[in-house]
């Protein structure tokens, strides 16, 4: 049945009335419809109701809020660590303030059960700008002790470091978890003293919009942020072509991540690339299955299986084999799936009826190779959006279900039998984004986090995230890491000072 928009927060509807009627580009401090008038329809996935129109930016927009930053950049980077902290710090606070009505606005745009926002991402984002307003305040350069001998007589060579914001910056960023991922890039851009151009995917657009907002709420200075909806192909390589950019923060497909490499080549840009994966857990002999079981579960059927990190490849040792995947299987068929927004929902729809078809595509293809679905595996919903979360077992490593991303609720299980051969089966892949081991043994632990090789490595939990930990892969995972010191760094460059004294 269609979406009873009467049922939403007054705030909610407030928004859409404001911002989902073509007018939701931010540039120079100004919201403004694309110049060309185009829009795009922005619907919510779990019953295919329109939610409202986007503004489709085209080059003339992408160059205006490129020009923008760049007037901005100036004053921003001049701007003194402590303000610009204060206003990150305000930009959590108003985050915080109107929690539930951006847990709504994610639900509807992108279809996560309400709690997932409420409880987990938005949370997350709020935390980003706060560890980050500290960040600001924690940068540093190095005074040299130089060896320099040839200096005119009577003088001294001194020479030290200092860090500069690399300039402007396009964030494109993807539909699975917007309004975080978002953060993760926007906060330690600010901390630094980045002027911003901000892309968000173009099947959910509507939590950046309001982001947005909160932010201009919270001080930040016109053309300090932009923001320009569109599609990828056409907003999205726009901007990244651009001259004017200095560096571009991504994150998406591995596909999308080799054009924006391509795109890069233009002027040099630096960049950082949070891609694809097919992330690994591995559940040892003597693992707690009170624990792992579950824990894989949500590994992978968290959001819908629609996480860059999700455990989508389970390895299991053969003693236990049987006995952890038929528990998972049957934790997978008790998910409730429904509308994000009804209280009892615990997995919602993907984000799209052309994903969910994507999706549906691997299932099919791993059936027609001989695999089985153990449990689950099917589209359904009035909108065709909802897959049934799903466990594939009698599968051979070279199948493309094993290989391949498909960023939906679908596991792979695997046995094994000698330690050395897992990890073998955990590297063997293009990616390496995260990886989990379940046991409770040491040794364990220490090895298969050392020889596994992957960006992050959980120990008897997977997915578990904080703003002072780096994220990032290795192989076609990724270039860089979000989140952590080690995000600020991205955003600065070192120069050297060398003086005679």
């Amino acid at each position: 049945m269609p979406l009873d928009f009467a049922s939403l927060r007054p705030a909610t509807r407030e928004f859409l009335a404001r911002r989902a009627r073509g007018e939701g580009l931010l540039i120079d401090g100004e919201w403004r419809k694309a110049a060309s008038g185009n829009t795009f329809a922005t619907v919510d996935p779990a019953t295919g109701s329109e939610l409202g129109q986007v503004a489709a930016a085209g080059a003339d927009d992408v160059n205006d809020a490129v020009a923008a930053a760049c007037a901005a950049q100036v004053t921003w980077a001049a701007t003194i660590p402590v303000e610009r902290a204060r206003i990150l710090w305000k930009i959590a606070d108003l985050l915080e303030a109107n929690i539930d009505e951006l847990a709504e606005i994610e639900t509807l745009d992108q279809g996560k059960p309400l709690f997932v926002g409420r409880w987990a991402e938005i949370p997350g984002a709020i935390n980003q700008f706060r560890f980050f307003a500290g960040q600001a305040m924690n940068i540093e350069g190095n005074t040299i002790e130089n060896s320099i001998n040839y200096q005119p007589e009577g003088k001294q060579v001194r020479s030290w470091t200092v860090r500069e914001p690399v300039g402007v910056v396009a964030a494109i960023v993807p539909w699975n978890s917007p309004l975080v991922l978002t953060a993760m890039k926007l906060a330690p851009a600010l901390a630094a003293g980045c002027a911003l151009v901000l892309k968000p995917a173009e099947d959910t657009s509507l939590s950046a919009l309001r982001l947005a907002e909160i932010m201009v709420e919270a001080g930040l200075p016109a053309g300090v942020l932009n923001v320009i909806t569109g599609l990828g192909g056409e907003t999205g390589a726009t901007l990244a072509q651009h001259k004017d950019v200095d560096k571009i923060a991504f994150t998406g497909s591995t596909a999308t991540g080799r054009a924006v490499l391509d795109a890069a080549k233009t002027n040099f840009k630096r960049v950082t690339l949070e891609l694809g994966g097919k992330s690994p857990s591995i559940v040892m002999p003597d693992a707690n299955l009170d624990l792992a079981i579950p824990g894989v579960a949500n590994a992978i059927y968290f959001n819908g299986g629609q996480v860059c990190i999700a455990g989508s490849r389970l390895y299991v040792h053969r003693s236990i084999h049987d006995q952890v995947v038929e528990g998972v299987a049957n934790y997978a068929k008790s998910l409730k799936l429904g509308h994000g927004l009804e209280a009892d929902t615990q997995m919602g729809p993907v984000v799209s009826l052309r994903h969910a078809e994507r999706v549906e595509g691997f299932l099919q293809r791993a059936k027609d190779a001989g695999a089985t679905m153990l449990t689950g595996g099917e589209r359904t919903g009035e909108a065709g959006t909802f897959i049934t979360p799903t466990v594939v077992t009698d599968v051979t490593p070279d199948m493309e279900i094993v290989r391949e991303e498909v960023f939906g609720p679908v596991l792979v299980a695997q046995a094994f039998d000698e330690p050395e051969e897992v990890i073998a089966a955990a590297n063997d892949s293009e990616y390496g984004l995260a990886a989990s081991v379940w046991t409770e043994g040491l040794s364990n632990a220490h090895r298969m986090s050392s020889e596994i090789k992957a960006g992050t490595v959980w120990i008897n939990c997977h997915a578990m995230y904080d703003p002072a930990l780096a994220i990032g892969g290795v192989k076609q995972s990724g270039w860089g890491r979000d989140s952590g010191k080690q995000a600020l760094e991205s955003y600065l460059e070192w120069k050297t000072v060398c003086a005679v004294v």
